[in-house]
């Protein structure tokens, strides 16, 4: 009797056991061909009506911005939007361009202001005519100051006009060590009349990029945060009545660094529900972490760990229709990173990761890798590096989702 009890002991575990454990989810990478030049770099993508937009950087003679669109028979032709010798592009925070949804274009991109280190102004332009002409570049910032203005995240206001995110150096001028890089809000009005010129936070991360979504309350924007004892965790700040609320933790990691990560949090939402990922590394173990909100993002629930050993972060998400959302993320084991994806719900379900980019003999994933959902499809982007047989350069691939 007693071996029966616990035989049946040992099956309800090794059951439970199963139905925990990550379970495969049908999704097919297909790579698509992008039209950029072999080299270039400094991908990022963007959703509008009409479906994703892919930005790059190619070099040349000069760093030129560019952009396409996805169609139903695969990338448009790339376009134009600005060039200069006097850029300042890294790694984390590359130009961009968005498209509104009355069809207006909006690029982005910082200008070095002195050869002072990182000191820089960002640029704006946008386009009525699909990109043939654009406006003459402009500043969301009028401090007038030598410091660094840079990590720009543009994004579509209720009205349909433009607002932009940005971290802004204005008061490091007394202090270029010790003093506080500050998030900052800018808005324009249809005839691009800027109207909001405000502080968010007086006291983020140095260069961490920000993310926002919209969400049936507002804007939210995500960020990592500075305290007085240099703990970086991640906040966000949500746009109501008229201003930005204080910023509060999405989870309280207390992750302590002195110096900045470089390593930025993105944000999805969806009517109310949102969903949160981000990077942490407490006790120097790089972890990658999903959370979810059902109000908008004033609560969130327990975070879900994505990474399955370790993580170098660089993460991003997308939700879906049901409220559950797909994150990615770079997979560090083995000397080698990978980007990898996988499905998660707000009651901590999670898929079998699938991978995206860099597996052996495909290159090494480099920059930020990009995911964007437009309807039933989700689009990839991301650097490839010539290392282990990669072809370099900038890749883009596409997945159907499941019914």
């Amino acid at each position: 009797m007693r071996s029966t009890i616990v035989l049946t002991a040992v099956l309800a575990m090794a059951i439970a056991a199963a139905a925990q454990a990550p379970q495969p989810w049908a999704l097919k990478i297909q790579p698509v061909e992008l039209g950029a030049e072999k080299g270039a770099n400094g991908v990022q993508l963007t959703i509008s009506k009409r479906g994703a937009l892919a930005s790059w950087i190619e070099s040349g003679d000069e760093p030129t911005l560019k952009f396409a669109e996805r169609t139903a028979t695969g990338w448009s032709a790339p376009v134009k939007v600005a060039s200069g010798e006097d850029w300042f592009i890294t790694e984390a925070d590359t130009p961009s361009v968005l498209r509104l949804s009355n069809g207006t274009l909006v690029g982005d991109w910082m200008q070095s202001s002195s050869d002072e280190f990182e000191a820089s102004n960002l640029r704006l332009v946008y386009s009525k005519d699909n990109g043939k002409t654009w406006s003459k570049s402009f500043l969301p910032h009028h401090d007038g100051t030598i410091t660094q203005h840079a990590f720009a995240t543009l994004f579509e206001l209720a009205n349909g006009n433009l607002g932009v995110v940005y971290l802004d150096g204005r008061l490091t001028v007394k202090d270029r060590e010790h003093g506080p890089m500050t998030l900052r809000y800018g808005a324009y009005n249809a005839a691009w009349t800027q109207v909001s010129d405000r502080a968010i936070d007086e006291k983020v991360c140095d260069c961490c990029t920000m993310n926002v979504a919209v969400t049936t309350d507002g804007p939210i924007a995500i960020y990592r945060n500075r305290t007085d004892d240099e703990t970086r965790d991640i906040y966000v700040t949500r746009y109501e009545k008229g201003a930005w609320t204080a910023g509060t933790p999405v989870h309280n990691d207390g992750w302590q660094i002195h110096a900045c990560p470089v390593n930025g949090p993105a944000i999805t939402a969806q009517e109310n529900n949102v969903a949160a990922a981000w990077f942490t590394a407490k006790n120097d173990q790089g972890q990658a972490w999903a959370a979810f909100s059902k109000d908008a993002g004033r609560t969130f629930g327990q975070p879900i760990r994505l990474d399955d050993a370790a993580s170098m972060g660089k993460v991003d998400i997308e939700m879906l229709d049901d409220g559950s959302a797909v994150a990615s993320w770079i997979e560090f084991a083995n000397q080698r990173s990978t980007f990898r994806i996988r499905h998660i719900d707000a009651s901590g379900a999670k898929s079998a990761p699938i991978t995206v980019a860099g597996a052996a003999g495909s290159g090494r994933v480099g920059g930020v890798p990009r995911m964007v959902r437009a309807g039933n499809e989700l689009v990839f982007a991301w650097v490839d590096t010539p290392e282990n047989g990669g072809a370099g350069g900038v890749k883009t691939a596409v997945a159907a989702l499941p019914h």
